[in-house]
């Protein structure tokens, strides 16, 4: 008669897909760089002569929460698993910052940013930037959700949602995605019998 055997120990538990605190942090930072320079939050160090726009307040936050986001997903190379997506590259910051950076652009005054003064002057600020603001606030809401959604799909898969349900190392042994016929027939295991003819 043996023994039953006892489960192995959960050595390969992943951390928790999401941190709430690192995302607090880069919300609250995210609406302090570009709300006070802005003056959409009222300060005494920064004014502005033409008033806040009414989209501009739904474009700071929708900045703030897609950071947020961006920021509170953990990545695999953070837990030390494989990644959703099989790439190294899951984080994407070079997109977040150009996003960030592209809705202070599009929030700001068109008058009180100087490049544009230098570039285009007083009218030019007026008649031409200020109608591209909008469409910069797309831009960078469009960078910012690319990115979250990228950072989201690279995310470990240790934590037991893995759509396929296999996992190595307590990661998803292939991503989740369409599998293409090399790629299908590399992730099949490999059986001992023959097949019959």
């Amino acid at each position: 008669m043996t023994a039953p055997v006892a489960p192995a120990p959960d050595r390969f538990r992943a951390p928790a897909v999401f941190a709430p605190y690192r995302a607090a942090v880069a919300a609250v930072g995210t609406l302090l760089l570009i709300g006070i320079p802005t003056d959409i939050l009222p300060n005494p160090l920064f004014g502005r002569e033409i008033p806040v726009r009414w989209w501009e307040y739904p474009v700071l936050a929708a900045t703030v929460l897609l950071t947020a986001a961006w920021f509170g997903i953990r990545s695999a190379r953070e837990s030390g698993t494989a990644s959703r997506v099989g790439s190294d590259r899951s984080e994407r910051p070079a997109l977040v910052t150009v996003g960030v950076f592209t809705a202070w652009f599009a929030v700001a005054c068109p008058v009180c940013n100087k490049i544009v003064l230098l570039l285009l002057g007083t009218t030019g600020a007026l008649g031409v930037w200020a109608p591209l603001q909008p469409w910069l606030a797309a831009v960078s809401l469009i960078l910012l959700a690319g990115a979250v959604v990228y950072r989201w799909r690279a995310r470990p898969c240790g934590d037991g949602a893995c759509g396929d349900g296999t996992r190595v190392d307590g990661a998803c042994s292939v991503p989740t995605g369409d599998v293409g016929p090399l790629e299908a027939g590399a992730a099949r295991p490999a059986t001992d019998a023959a097949p019959n003819r």
